[in-house]
């Protein structure tokens, strides 16, 4: 990998605070050169006030093709696009941009619709299930759009920001597609429960499911990357329950991403 790293090589990043938990970088530069491109993806550290001024400085970088966008920035780069698909209108957040011909940004939201797949790949088909997920964030939100799109019968979110929860499931519940509603941490009863939240980062954070309500039936998922196996994960699986990791999310998120930035490369 890297073997034509040159002044040719064209330049992606990824930008959140914090960033050195991401695993990106490697696996995205690594997809490139499999696609036969001379392209890079670098971390970028980038406080939330810092945002607009920094994508202003990138954007005058005419070797700069896309921007991956991880916690907290999902909702604010949403803003900074001139463009974006339906789904990230819909949302009102985005984590892959690529630029347009003028320089401005088109931007997209891959989280919920990797987490399906990945959730298909561990066969658990979603269409008639009835999920829990706690975080209705930039991931959690795109999450339960997925979910919804893909045919939950029933899905309950819980987020101590009740605002944003009670926002969000409005807005799902607007699309008449299936029941959404508010939830809590019990997830007694469902056959998804899935933590969408950086809870699990930090040794000492509490678990974000009460994991007495599980049964072994239960997918329980979770989009933390870094641990690899989160204290949910790790307490799911003493259960015997089934299990979806960051890990298993991003590889299919990476992909989309990777070939939503593709698009607008040049080939070579």
């Amino acid at each position: 990998m890297l073997d034509n790293f040159s002044g040719a090589t064209r330049v992606h990043f990824i930008v959140g605070d914090p960033i050195a938990q991401v695993k990106s970088p490697f696996g995205v530069t690594q997809a490139f050169e499999q696609a036969g491109r001379d392209a890079v993806c670098v971390p970028a550290h980038v406080a939330t006030a810092d945002l607009p001024a920094w994508l202003d400085g990138v954007s005058k970088s005419r070797n700069v093709d896309g921007v991956i966008v991880t916690v907290p920035h999902k909702f604010d780069c949403y803003g900074l696009c001139t463009t974006a698909s339906p789904r990230a209108e819909f949302l009102k957040t985005v984590n892959t941009m690529r630029r347009h011909a003028d320089g401005s940004w088109h931007g997209d939201m891959f989280d919920g619709l990797g987490y399906v797949q990945a959730m298909r790949l561990k066969g658990c088909a979603p269409e008639g299930q009835k999920a829990l997920l706690v975080g209705a964030g930039g991931a959690g939100s795109a999450i339960a759009h997925a979910l919804v799109m893909a045919g939950v019968r029933e899905l309950a979110i819980h987020d101590p920001d009740t605002k944003r929860r009670d926002t969000l499931v409005a807005r799902l519940a607007g699309l008449g597609l299936t029941q959404v509603s508010a939830g809590s941490p019990n997830p007694a009863g469902f056959d998804i429960a899935i933590n969408a939240t950086p809870i699990g980062m930090a040794s000492t954070d509490p678990l974000p499911l009460d994991v007495q309500g599980l049964s072994r039936d239960t997918l329980v998922g979770c989009v933390i990357t870094a641990p690899a196996v989160t204290p949910l994960i790790d307490a799911a699986r003493a259960l015997g329950c089934r299990t979806l990791t960051g890990a298993d999310m991003f590889a299919q998120v990476r992909d989309l991403m990777v070939q939503f930035l593709l698009e607008s490369m040049p080939t070579p």
